[in-house]
């Protein structure tokens, strides 16, 4: 398979809702945005993109069928070609992964990856009766299947299991709000504390307003290319960063849709087939799984997401990391809970199964420079979402795995201060990053890797 680069990218403003504009036009606002930051005009850049993915959710919030192609239409790329992903929260990360096979197979040379939602054509309510949809409405969702009883569920079998405690969530949220504070996309910026997080209203115990991502209006766009593509670009008078960014690795993994079909595997079965190279090589590891097996533990019963591990494992053995926590520089993943950020820890092998909860207290993935008025006990190693993630962000479902990746990108190209007016959240001397989707609870997941050529 052919080298493939991740050029540019745009996001919209997300927000609550944008009546400004239809989504074409939000879509176009993010796609304008990515073109004109390699300096190329749209007729130039139009002539030489071979074709797109599109990444929406839910027809249902759309109100419109086939909207890709509406998309694709404004965005002037008809009849080049394209087609529509949807894959539940992991959507705008399938999309990201879809681009990437159409360049490293030859297919195209440049291919558009975007994604939106437009969630505020409903009330909230029935929103999220939408989202609930994307359970199994035979069996969860007639028994009160809404996903923040879902994971309130996951969170208290992780606390049982491992002693994880609100406090620890209420850090992921104090770090991301605070994050998003510097990030003018992002649809929710404000400093807050831990007590601000346990206090503020009950959803579905442990997990507050606090600890939950918003329904959101926005959109995301990522240009992929391949070195022949490069060529074409560069001839036509555009102006690519350098070093240039590579995707270097992807992973995607799956699970049951019904979480009482999954399994509960074994001490054996779990080392054999879903622990990190890095945990299979430890002592001290395998014994510290074994004393969890040996008081009851299973694997990944409720409490974790093999599709995350299994995802991870692949991306990482793809981009030849075998500790994630040191050798990536950050890391930005899917938290549209407080609770699945810490889950998603310990999926990615950024610390065991089972100590998600101190490391999300330990200072570890906060950024380095930043006042959290938090006491924390260790320094920053691998921020994790400097954006502001999802709980700050926002999560027009279609374009979040999207907008993961072009701050990403913006991240390694060192653009952070040239896109957000501010630097603060530049991760300094970023040499790779990662970027986690996540669907459902925890049905597909995927992980791209992207870092600097060389």
């Amino acid at each position: 398979m052919r080298p493939v680069y991740a050029i540019s990218g745009g996001v919209s403003k997300f927000a609550k809702a944008r009546p400004d504009k239809t989504f074409q036009a939000v879509i176009k606002e993010a796609y304008d945005y990515a073109i004109a930051d390699i300096g190329l005009d749209f007729e130039s850049f139009t002539r030489i993109v071979d074709g797109s993915v599109a990444s929406y959710f839910s027809d249902h919030f759309a109100r419109q069928l086939m909207a890709g192609i509406m998309a694709h239409d404004y965005l002037g790329l008809c009849p080049k070609p394209s087609h529509r992903v949807e894959g539940g929260g992991a959507t705008g990360g399938i999309c990201f992964q879809e681009a990437w096979k159409n360049i490293a197979s030859g297919h195209m040379d440049v291919c558009v990856a975007y994604g939106f939602e437009i969630m505020s054509h409903v009330e909230t309510w029935k929103g999220n009766e939408f989202i609930a949809l994307a359970s199994d409405v035979s069996f969860d969702y007639p028994v009160g299947g809404f996903y923040s009883g879902y994971y309130a569920m996951m969170v208290t079998r992780h606390m049982k299991e491992f002693g994880t405690t609100p406090e620890q969530l209420a850090h992921v949220s104090v770090k991301n709000y605070i994050n998003a504070f510097h990030n003018p996309y992002a649809q929710k910026s404000q400093r807050i504390t831990i007590q601000d997080v346990r206090s503020a209203p009950m959803v579905a115990w442990p997990l507050t307003r606090l600890d939950i991502c918003v329904m959101s209006d926005g959109a995301a766009v990522a240009i992929l290319a391949s070195e022949e593509g490069l060529k074409k670009l560069e001839a036509a008078g555009a102006k690519i960063a350098r070093p240039l960014v590579e995707v270097t690795g992807i992973g995607r993994g799956t699970d049951a849709m019904r979480m009482a079909d999954r399994p509960h595997v074994d001490y054996d079965a779990f080392m054999c087939d879903y622990a990190t190279e890095q945990e299979k090589s430890s002592d001290e590891t395998r014994a510290y799984y074994k004393k969890l097996w040996a008081h009851g533990t299973r694997y990944p019963g409720v409490h974790s997401f093999r599709a995350g591990r299994t995802a991870g494992n692949m991306a990482w053995k793809h981009a030849g990391i075998e500790d994630p926590l040191h050798e990536l520089s950050f890391v930005e993943l899917h938290d549209a809970y407080t609770s699945s950020e810490i889950q998603t820890y310990e999926d990615l092998g950024l610390c065991r199964y089972g100590e998600g909860g101190p490391f999300a207290a330990s200072g570890k993935a906060f950024m380095p420079g930043l006042d959290y008025g938090l006491k924390l006990p260790e320094k920053p190693v691998c921020p994790v979402n400097p954006s502001g993630g999802l709980i700050a962000c926002g999560h027009p479902v279609g374009a979040t795995g999207l907008m993961q990746a072009v701050f990403a990108i913006w991240q390694l190209q060192g653009s952070i201060k040239k896109h957000f007016r501010d630097d603060r959240l530049q991760v300094k001397n970023a040499k790779r990053g990662a970027i986690h989707s996540h669907a459902g609870t925890g049905t597909y997941v995927t992980v791209s890797v992207l870092e600097c050529e060389g």
